[in-house]
């Protein structure tokens, strides 16, 4: 993706289904859990540029000694930092212990990160600060194993105020009205019930320090996330882990935010994409399962596990935006997808370029874009391959046009380079218009001087900052004939609520060129109607997108010539031309992720809807403020 955005965190789940001690024996090693957790979470690096954060659980620890570890940074390189001082830690416990180091009992009473449950997170920041504050796991301590509670997730809520108010009316005092807190302290609160409850119903049998183990033993995370996650309005994949050894994770009733396990007889391991587990665990695609939606991965102290519904599930819309960008393209299915999403634009591309491959050169915007273009360019050799055919049984071809067709191939060039070192300084909207005109740099005498078309293809174009600021002013020194811009995914036209960075209607490229028909029709009357629809919704709480309607006016073709006008440079003489996926391909490309609301407004919560309307009323009251 050309444009800067923050998108999706990622978890990193291990529970070690047997004793330390067997995992010494066989594999020699103290570490192997940390060495899989530290494999598990550089191979989700992509989920998380902000900071980082791990945490371990022992199991049926001695009274007085510390049974929760818990580190987090936002260095630079933070895995790599987090994970050094653990080694930091079995260093000195192997220096101090000598040949105790491989003693399971010796290690846990002695060295952190010796525990059987591990939680790790990624950290990728939609808004915030980025302080060690804002870094999952959090941790809300108590003196009873059984209420300690570690949380990290991958979510959004869009009603934080609702459940905000709905932990003040239980009787809490909030210290901050953010999603991370208040997910944490309403699924807290129902863990603190469900103690009570079995306490109260044991009191009368056994000694205090008998229903201690009675509760570890009976207490039913299944139903604390039901009355705890039942208000919960948003896309999420939560992980947690109590002090005394159960652990879940928790995904939303649509399936919006992704969450795979894997199982065996030594380990139950889950994180948010597959290739990191199969890389992880040297384990086959197909024995990777993923959480249903409306479903928690419960793994019990003694390490029986199942999939427990604690929600209604709803019509299942995975994020399509995963599929398209933010997961790793090693995963099969998705690298087949990015290349049908390519291989799907063809036909527009070759009415854009009038059907002249001879006077066409191909390229990409590094990196994410490469699937996606050889999806496209296998698509180019399909119709070349027809028309040799074509030409074949056209009657009687010269030996010359015959030669001339079947050596001709697409000419492909590498035009467009990214300078790496310059991204990390973008840390801000205000710096970045400055440094984005500097990010990237050109192959230059490749293209032929007003002779050559340039089709250069981006993963997905959102606000169109980087290509007007950037990429068109340096493709305009190679002086083409036209430039065909391609986006793999359709025009972004909506705020996402559920995970990424896209909160302001006023950021997207797609939203101006709206506007801007609007007024060029002299439609702006239609403007204040929506507004005032849109603040009915949202005062009667309508699940009901009104913006839709604006956007209806034109036709997709219309809004992408517009946006070309938008993003084109006061200096560029070629002929620009925007070509954007078309929603029906999106889903014919990607299946079985059919969440599609930042490209059609069809949000799957009625969070989601009220965000849409209440970005609109934003805009029309000059406020430049998130929607959520």
């Amino acid at each position: 993706m050309s444009d800067v955005i923050k998108h999706e965190c990622g978890i990193a789940l291990i529970r070690l289904r047997k004793p330390l001690s067997y995992y010494i024996q066989k594999y020699g090693s103290a570490t192997w859990a940390a060495n899989k957790m530290y494999i598990l979470m550089e191979k989700q690096r992509n989920r998380g540029q902000d900071g980082v954060g791990i945490a371990n659980i022992k199991l049926d620890q001695k009274a007085g000694l510390r049974y929760i570890s818990r580190y987090r940074s936002i260095e630079q390189d933070p895995i790599k930092r987090i994970f050094e001082k653990i080694g930091k830690k079995y260093k000195k416990a192997r220096k101090e212990g000598r040949e105790l180091f491989n003693d399971e009992r010796w290690l846990k009473e002695n060295c952190a990160f010796t525990g059987e449950v591990w939680l790790g997170h990624l950290r990728y920041g939609t808004h915030g600060k980025n302080s060690i504050e804002n870094c999952h796991p959090f941790l809300r301590q108590n003196n009873w194993r059984s209420r300690n509670l570690v949380v990290a997730g991958n979510f959004n809520m869009t009603n934080v105020d609702e459940l905000f108010d709905i932990l003040i009316k239980l009787g809490q005092h909030p210290k901050e009205k953010v999603d991370t807190v208040t997910v944490m302290e309403k699924i807290g609160h129902f863990l603190d019930e469900e103690n009570n409850e079995i306490f109260r119903r044991y009191k009368d049998k056994y000694t205090n320090q008998e229903i201690t183990e009675v509760i570890e033993r009976e207490i039913d995370l299944h139903r604390v996330l039901s009355r705890a996650c039942k208000d919960f309005d948003g896309g999420y994949a939560m992980a947690g882990m109590v002090g005394h050894g159960d652990a879940f994770v928790a995904r939303d009733p649509s399936g919006i935010r992704p969450a795979y396990y894997y199982v065996d007889d030594e380990v139950v391991v889950v994180a948010s994409e597959k290739p990191a587990i199969k890389t992880a665990f040297n384990v086959e695609y197909n024995q990777i399962e993923e959480v249903k939606p409306g479903h928690a991965l419960i793994i019990k102290k003694n390490g029986d596990f199942g999939q427990h519904q604690f929600i209604d599930p709803k019509d299942k819309t995975s994020c399509s935006f995963e599929r398209i960008y933010f997961s790793r393209g090693t995963d099969p299915d998705i690298y087949s997808e990015r290349k049908q999403l390519g291989r799907l634009l063809v036909p527009q591309v070759l009415k854009a370029i009038n059907f002249d491959l001879r006077n066409t050169v191909f390229s990409y915007i590094p990196n994410t874009a490469e699937t996606a273009f050889l999806g496209m360019m296998s698509g180019m050799e399909d119709y070349l391959s027809a028309r040799r055919k074509e030409v074949v049984l056209d009657g009687k071809p010269t030996m010359e046009k015959l030669e001339d067709i079947l050596s001709f191939r697409p000419r492909v060039e590498k035009i467009v380079i990214k300078d790496a070192k310059l991204r990390t300084f973008i840390t801000d909207d205000s710096s970045r218009d400055e440094m984005v005109a500097h990010s990237y740099d050109t192959t230059y005498e490749v293209i032929r001087k007003r002779q050559d078309t340039l089709v250069i293809m981006d993963d997905s174009i959102v606000r169109g900052t980087t290509l007007e600021k950037s990429i068109l002013t340096m493709l305009t020194r190679l002086r083409p004939k036209k430039v065909v811009v391609v986006s793999s995914a359709p025009q972004i036209r909506f705020p996402d609520c559920y995970g990424i960075d896209m909160s302001k209607l006023s950021e997207f490229v797609a939203f101006r060129a709206m506007i801007a028909l609007i007024k060029e029709h002299d439609k702006e009357y239609l403007l204040g109607e929506v507004y005032e629809r849109c603040k009915w919704a949202i005062e009667n709480r309508e699940a009901v997108n009104p913006v839709n309607e604006l956007y209806n006016e034109f036709t997709d073709e219309q809004i992408s010539a517009k946006i070309a006008e938008i993003v084109k440079p006061d200096e560029m003489e070629a002929e620009l031309e925007v070509i954007y996926q078309t929603v029906d391909n999106l889903h014919l490309a990607i299946p079985k992720h059919s969440g599609d609301w930042y490209f059609t407004g069809n949000f799957p919560t009625s969070g989601g809807m009220r965000v849409a309307n209440q970005a609109f009323v934003n805009y029309m009251e000059g406020k430049l403020i998130r929607a959520y």
